[in-house]
């Protein structure tokens, strides 16, 4: 977490929560059996051909594109595939470089004081970050494809009666792939943010105060500039804690999903039971089954 943010590869990391010490994990890809893995030797995709099928989603903020298409239809009928392209952030130290040399210019706009133009880096500034799922199959394809969202509101009740009957008829596992600076609690039995009461405020505390120590000692980031938050939904129900520099745009961070710690704590000093009977509101996308649970129950 370079000056206030996670480091440009956005290596993930945890911090443990009895002491919340940060410890580094390795990045997703790194994890992917294979030759040649974090070296500069050759590679070729695991696929002859790709036709697109279909823009899945993109992002003009985030700068990111998600395809479908055919492969292998050579040898074949072809198969599914997905790539995603990312564009990597920018490393200072070659950016200044860049500058000081004469790169290819495009003029788009200039006036006697702004001029905006097209720069044409060179290959080792131009690179994209390329995720493959290959072969990907139909839940691959419904993860990554755009789905339009739902604000719903959920009672104290019915969380009770649909949300965690619901989460119990699924097959939950903790899926730490998504992670960047985040808590963990060692505790078990704290699914989410419903769960918690007055019981937990001691560990809550900690998991704010060593934290945020944690992270000033390494990364030299002052809890005033920090965003600590919980999700609800949360990406998995064993209780953690998310860490982000207020300057980063973190997925999730808006209004409808993140609550700030600091306040957690305030509601359960003054009402023990506060989230357990609380209305929640948050998003679910259109395909998800708990929308149609939720929307259902609320008509009776």
């Amino acid at each position: 977490m370079a000056d206030a943010a996670p480091p440009p590869s956005k290596r993930k990391r945890e911090l443990a929560a009895a002491g919340a010490e940060a410890s580094g994990t390795e990045d997703e890809t790194a994890k992917v059996a294979g030759v040649g893995n974090g070296t500069s030797a050759p590679v070729h995709f695991p696929f002859s051909g790709f036709r697109v099928k279909k823009v899945l989603k993109e992002s003009a903020r985030d700068k990111i594109l998600f395809l479908h298409g055919k492969v292998n239809e050579a040898s074949g009928d072809g198969e599914d595939a997905i790539v995603i392209l990312e564009k990597t952030p920018f490393q200072v130290d070659q950016v200044a470089q860049l500058l000081m040399g004469s790169p290819e210019l495009q003029l788009q706009f200039s006036n006697d004081i702004y001029s905006t133009y097209h720069m044409f880096p060179p290959r080792q500034l131009s690179d994209v970050k390329t995720t493959v799922v290959y072969p990907a199959t139909e839940k691959h394809l419904q993860k990554y494809l755009r789905q339009d969202l739902h604000l719903v509101r959920e009672t104290g009740s019915d969380y009770k009666n649909v949300t965690f009957p619901h989460l119990e008829s699924q097959s939950l596992s903790i899926q730490l792939d998504d992670l960047y600076l985040i808590a963990i609690c060692h505790r078990r039995g704290i699914r989410s943010l419903r769960d918690l009461t007055a019981e937990h405020l001691p560990l809550l505390r900690n998991i704010l105060r060593e934290g945020q120590e944690a992270i000033l000692r390494r990364y030299q980031v002052k809890g005033d500039r920090l965003r600590v938050y919980l999700h609800y939904l949360p990406s998995y129900y064993h209780l953690h804690v998310h860490f982000t520099a207020l300057g980063f745009e973190a997925p999730g961070s808006g209004v409808e999903r993140a609550h700030l710690l600091a306040d957690v704590i305030e509601h359960l000093e003054h009402d023990p039971e506060y989230y357990r009977q609380r209305t929640l509101t948050f998003a679910l996308r259109a395909d998800d089954p708990l929308l149609k649970l939720l929307q259902e129950a609320q008509k009776s």
